[in-house]
């Protein structure tokens, strides 16, 4: 006779079986995760291909001088900004917004460098504004940084009356130093030699590392060479100024050199100050939970993680994250972020301004996107610059005859 079940089927038995199951189910979850996470890891190190024309060109007026685009978050976005279309075989530099509605924005087209703008079917927007130090005027020089892995281009533009003030520019991931172009002009008139860096896998300067970037753990090698490089061309103050993962990198050279005795100050804009935010930040664009996220830095933070990633070095995020790291911080720090950033969160700018208020000076936008600032409020920028080169002035240094001496701390 069988048990009062009703089921001929024993209780022990299904208890197993269901057990079996939620096993199977959490080792399916587990190793689905795990292929997330590394999937993750390996596109935060790879430098990125040929970017999305993600803007639709809705119409184009040459002899009106006007380009209408489909609305977006940055086709909508006040200010001068480059335009790249046709699968960047065309260049425009686009301004204001003059007409917008829920669809589409109307902006007046300042300058196509090249390409046919009027066959133009889709693009993209940028922060470039400027392609090389020709489009400024101003003289320049191209060249080369002797580093460990080889000679990385730069662009040396002298102050008018050079005097020993630097200014190292260090862009930013998947871009290359015409970002950091926006900023010479500022520092010139502030009488500082602009030297406009290149660094491992950014696409100028040598590979390494399996072609990977180290978020910063590796590329601070290449800035502190330049460091060198500017040392042996007469500089003796030098302010280093980072631009989204550039602010990483410049973070770690000023921590890490030997030659941070010549360091004066450091300008941040949209920086990366710690990556556990930001890869929790994109997985969340990605619906993704943020165990994945937590996943694809120990990935990369284990030597056997290179397997997967490429890369042939660990990289220590703890070493990277300046948030947690905020009170190692000595130097004085001009801070500009946009709480609508869109890719690295104002989240970790804010902490780290809240953390060091005695050395740090934030500038917050609410509404400029990501490594934008300028091109969104460009008198606003410059003159933060301008007012914060003037606060870190040595004593003794006459500064701009039209702007007052800061007043020397207690």
């Amino acid at each position: 006779m069988r048990d009062g079940m009703g089921s001929g089927r024993h209780p022990g038995r299904i208890v197993a079986v269901t057990g079996i199951a939620v096993a199977g189910t959490a080792v399916a979850l587990g190793i689905a995760g795990g292929v997330l996470a590394t999937v993750m890891a390996r596109r935060i190190v790879t430098p990125g291909g040929r970017r999305t024309d993600d803007v639709r060109v809705k119409g184009v007026d040459l002899v009106a001088g006007t380009i209408t685009l489909a609305c977006t978050a940055d086709s909508v976005l006040q200010g001068d900004y480059s335009f790249w279309f046709s699968q960047d075989r065309g260049h425009a530099h686009l301004g204001e917004v003059l007409r917008l509605t829920p669809t589409r924005v109307t902006r007046r087209i300042l300058r196509v460098d090249h390409g046919d703008l009027a066959l133009a079917e889709r693009g993209r927007l940028g922060g470039y504004s400027y392609l090389g130090p020709w489009d400024l005027g101003l003289a320049f020089e191209d060249v080369l940084v002797p580093t460990d892995v080889g000679a990385a281009p730069a662009w040396l533009v002298p102050a008018e009356e050079p005097d020993g003030r630097w200014v190292l520019q260090v862009h930013g991931r998947g871009v290359q130093r015409q970002e950091t172009l926006r900023a010479t002009p500022v520092f010139r008139d502030a009488g500082f030699t602009s030297l406009l860096v290149s660094y491992r896998n950014d696409g100028e300067a040598p590979m390494s590392g399996g072609g990977r970037y180290a978020l910063g753990d590796a590329e601070w090698l290449d800035v502190d060479a330049a460091i060198a490089f500017a040392v042996a061309r007469g500089a003796t103050e030098i302010v280093l100024m980072g631009w989204s993962m550039g602010g990483a990198i410049v973070l770690q050279t000023a921590t890490r050199s030997m030659l941070r005795d010549r360091i004066v100050g450091i300008v941040l804009d949209s920086p990366v100050l710690d990556w556990a935010d930001v890869a929790k930040f994109h997985g969340g664009l990605l619906g993704l939970p943020a165990v994945v996220a937590r996943g694809a830095l120990e990935v990369l933070g284990r030597r056997w993680g290179g397997i997967f990633t490429g890369r042939t070095e660990p990289i220590d995020f703890g070493r990277l994250d300046f948030v947690t790291r905020a009170a190692e911080l000595e130097l004085p720090v001009l801070l500009m972020h946009s709480d609508d950033d869109g890719f690295v969160p104002a989240t970790g700018s804010r902490a780290l301004a809240g953390r060091r208020p005695d050395i740090v000076t934030f500038l917050p936008f609410a509404v400029a996107r990501h490594t934008k600032l300028w091109n969104y409020d460009r008198e606003g920028w410059n003159q933060a610059i301008t007012n914060w080169l003037d606060e870190i002035a040595p004593t003794g240094r006459t500064p701009h005859p039209d702007r007052p001496v800061a007043a020397a701390a207690d």
